[in-house]
């Protein structure tokens, strides 16, 4: 009986010892799950706060994009309009239907014109000396080159200010 009783004390001490490794698995598994699942959480909101993050990124994208498209539609406007007024200005040279002059002072050249009208006569103001059509020319070209790198260069600070903004 003693082997009898030594066989069932062994049987119930491995059943016993199978049933706390089975609770201990089932146990360890819940909490793997647990923390699976609360892993799984965090990662979804990590997620969700990047997806925000991106898409507060694009809207400000999207918003500096349109931004520099109507500066630089305001600009190419602007750069048009200057080359047509170049352009209308040298229509009217070449047509002698403007002449420029410039002021000659009146200590040099002209000194034979009086400085003031006298009481009956007309006053003829400031002394002019007329520009020859080839000078006009180059002077308008020059002044359209100079206007366009102005506007130029006013367009690149408003794109550098538009970026650093």
């Amino acid at each position: 009986m003693s082997r009898s009783w030594l066989g069932l004390c062994l049987l119930l001490m491995l059943a016993s010892a199978l049933l706390a490794w089975q609770v201990q698995g089932w146990r360890y598994g819940r909490q793997l799950a647990e923390q699976a699942g609360s892993h799984a959480q965090q990662m979804r909101q990590q997620a969700e706060t990047l997806a925000g993050q991106l898409l507060a990124e694009r809207a400000l994208r999207r918003d500096l994009q349109q931004r520099l498209q109507a500066s630089e539609s305001r600009y190419f406007q602007e750069l048009s309009n200057a080359q047509q007024t170049q352009a209308r200005l040298r229509d009217r040279l070449a047509t002698a239907d403007l002449r420029l002059s410039v002021l000659v002072e009146r200590d040099s050249a002209c000194a034979t014109v009086p400085a003031a009208g006298a009481p009956g006569s007309v006053d003829h103001g400031a002394v002019r000396a007329r520009l020859e059509p080839a000078h006009a020319r180059r002077i308008i070209a020059i002044t359209d080159f100079g206007d366009r790198g102005l506007i130029t260069l006013r367009a690149c600070q408003d794109y550098v200010r538009e970026l650093t903004r």
